[in-house]
């Protein structure tokens, strides 16, 4: 397969900000979603009257109509993360819960804050239920990286996870996800002066899909001028720093109003793409506002890159 773009759903956005919410009220965007015991479960970014993000949670039996909680899930509790949690990116191994997210806050480890404000470090947090998360640790501290997403088994007997590294995609391992050695953290890809949609920077979308011919990974990507798209390539499965397979085009790109203009114009960010009778649902924030979804087959995806040459 030469191309391949996916399919909106006709009933875009899924979801949408509470105006009657002080904690949604604004914009509700980049969820991590997993598909486990015949429900779609949805954890998402939210910002209401004060502009700091909230992770509130949503359950959904087709997984476009969603049941949400009034109150959020996971937010601020101290100033590493006063500014905002961000970004959720869910798995789950061996019957636990792990998030990995972005905290934001005024207090921050180095030199030299990260962003306006203060700093970000990316998190990790574990819970039983869903519903109750229990912070664990950063993957590290004191620079500009995001975009972290475990991969949903162990690699090599070790917790692996994608981390962005301005502007490359990165690798880690951890035995216990509060240690992770810098001495096995690797560079995986990065992106591609000339080519137009990846050039700038890239990162990590959600949790890369095990498939017979490799880990099937989709990621986000801007050009010059900050426009998002997002693409896929596919991973060695015992060696995931080996990109075995990179097509040169994207599969997805701003194009409805709401994700043109939005709170930030020309997004489509994504940090989820459960696989559910074989069907790859892309769950994504459009315009950093409200939460839109898109799907194509897993075969489709999988002859689309591993025609890539």
């Amino acid at each position: 397969m030469s191309a391949l773009k996916l399919h909106r759903h006709p009933r875009n956005p899924v979801l949408l900000p509470d105006p009657a919410s002080d904690w949604e009220s604004y914009n509700v965007f980049n969820p991590a979603v997993i598909y486990d015991n015949g429900l779609f479960h949805m954890w998402y970014r939210a910002q209401g009257l004060d502009w700091v993000s909230r992770i509130g949670y949503a359950v959904s039996v087709d997984g476009v109509v969603w049941n949400r909680f009034r109150r959020p899930v996971l937010e601020p509790r101290d100033g590493a993360d006063s500014r905002g949690v961000e970004d959720p990116r869910v798995v789950r191994i061996a019957g636990t819960y792990y998030m990995t997210y972005t905290a934001y806050g005024r207090e921050y480890a180095g030199d030299t804050p990260t962003h306006d404000g203060g700093g970000i470090s990316p998190m990790v947090a574990r819970s039983q239920n869903g519903i109750a998360w229990e912070r664990v640790g950063s993957l590290v501290c004191g620079e500009d990286n995001k975009d972290h997403v475990l991969f949903p088994r162990k690699v090599g007997e070790r917790f692996a996870a994608l981390h962005r590294r301005r502007p490359d995609v990165w690798l880690a391992y951890s035995d216990d996800l509060v240690a992770w050695c810098e001495d096995d953290m690797a560079p995986v890809f990065g992106p591609r002066p000339g080519n137009g949609w990846d050039e700038t920077s890239v990162g990590g979308n959600g949790a890369p899909i095990e498939t017979e011919h490799g880990w099937l990974m989709l990621y986000h990507a801007y050009d010059e001028d900050h426009v998002y798209r997002l693409g896929a390539c596919l991973l060695d499965l015992e060696d995931p720093t080996k990109v075995l397979r990179r097509p040169q085009a994207p599969i997805f790109w701003p194009e409805e109003l709401w994700e043109l203009r939005g709170d930030v114009g020309h997004v489509v960010f994504s940090c989820a793409n459960p696989v559910v009778e074989g069907v790859v649902y892309v769950y994504y924030g459009g315009g950093d506002h409200v939460i839109g979804l898109a799907t194509c087959t897993l075969d489709d995806l999988i002859d689309f890159v591993l025609g890539a040459e």
